[in-house]
């Protein structure tokens, strides 16, 4: 692509106004710049390096952005001190980061309040990996995706759909919210769809770039994220549109984890015909206590409905997940291993 002088004007001075950001997020802003939108073009790709000894460490949060109400303040902290414990490299979010719906545009104050204000711990000032979920399509879900957000806060960032990639792994952000049938019939909410219509060709093509993307992986973890789950035996429930269109992508290209929020709480469900292990930590404010489902007993692994986040330690032959309660204590922990070389 030939870039005028125009343009030449203008990338100097979105590159004058990130110095001083990290080296990722400058990285990301030169990205978003020259990206065609997701619908017409394949997925947005990123890179993380991992530490030294080759691991990765990381915090998943969801369902959080209250202003600090309904005990997101302590969870913030004690994220804040699991992440210094495991030197943490960056954060992902699963989606509704503001309630009740979204932010009102990029200038919003609830940005702050509920994001910069909130999750103030040294450990925390590290990229944050954000999706969509239902309550911030009922905002103004463009303003989530507005190069202005970095501006005011250089960990925010956030795309519909995107990869990230690391030298151990690589994350694939999906963009869920479009799938759900009945956010396009409900009467009590109104939804954001600019840039997601027409939705059929929306969904088609980010199905066609997520595939496509895991069939060219050779990434020795493969880890989708989304808002909404597959499987869950929380409020919400299984997704019956992910499970008919999602799902049989992700057991067709080797995906390890499915990783979620939309119900607010912590859980672990196993799978009976692949290795998918589901993860939801929806839990980052408010939870809902004692409202549960019944769920097959033989894949569910750990149920939790209060409060708290997720912890994820990999190297190239492990992945540990963690479930912190509110007050960081670990109420659950998982560990796969792969031979070095079972993949050659």
């Amino acid at each position: 692509m030939a870039i005028t002088k125009a343009m030449a004007t203008s990338l100097a001075g979105n590159l004058k106004r990130v110095v001083g950001m990290p080296l990722v997020a400058v990285l990301f802003s030169f990205i978003f710049f020259f990206t065609i939108p997701s619908c017409v073009s394949q997925l947005t790709r990123l890179e993380h390096q991992v530490k030294d000894d080759g691991s990765l460490s990381l915090l998943v949060v969801g369902d959080w952005g209250r202003r600090g109400h309904f005990n997101q303040t302590i969870v913030a902290s004690q994220m804040g001190r699991i992440g210094k414990e495991l030197d943490i490299d960056f954060v992902i979010s699963t989606g509704d980061n503001f309630y009740d719906d979204g932010l009102k545009g990029p200038h919003d104050p609830a940005f702050e309040e509920s994001f910069t204000e909130v999750y103030t711990a040294n450990s925390l000032q590290k990229p944050w990996y954000t999706v969509l979920g239902n309550h911030d399509y009922r905002g103004d879900a463009v303003a989530q995706l507005d190069p202005f957000l970095r501006k005011v806060d250089s960990r925010w960032l956030c795309l519909r759909s995107f990869m990230l990639d690391t030298e151990i792994a690589t994350f694939f952000f999906v963009d869920t919210t479009p799938f759900v049938d009945k956010y396009y019939t409900e009467k009590s909410h109104t939804y954001d769809w600019r840039d997601v219509s027409p939705r059929r060709a929306y969904l088609a093509n980010l199905l066609k770039d997520l595939e496509n993307a895991l069939r060219e992986s050779s990434s020795r973890w493969k880890i989708v994220v989304g808002h909404h789950a597959i499987r869950s035996a929380g409020t919400h429930g299984d997704t019956e549109e992910l499970i008919q269109h999602l799902l049989p992508i992700l057991k067709a290209n080797d995906v390890d984890l499915y990783v979620n929020g939309h119900d607010h709480c912590l859980e672990h469900i196993s799978s009976h015909d692949s290795p998918i292990q589901y993860l939801t930590s929806g839990a980052g404010s408010k939870a809902w206590r004692g409202d549960t489902k019944k769920y097959d007993e033989r894949v569910m692994k750990f149920f939790y409905d209060g409060q708290g986040f997720m912890s994820m330690q990999l190297t190239s032959t492990n992945v540990e997940v963690l479930f912190h309660d509110v007050l960081g204590e670990v109420l659950h922990r998982w560990k796969v291993s792969k031979d070095l070389h079972s993949s050659i």
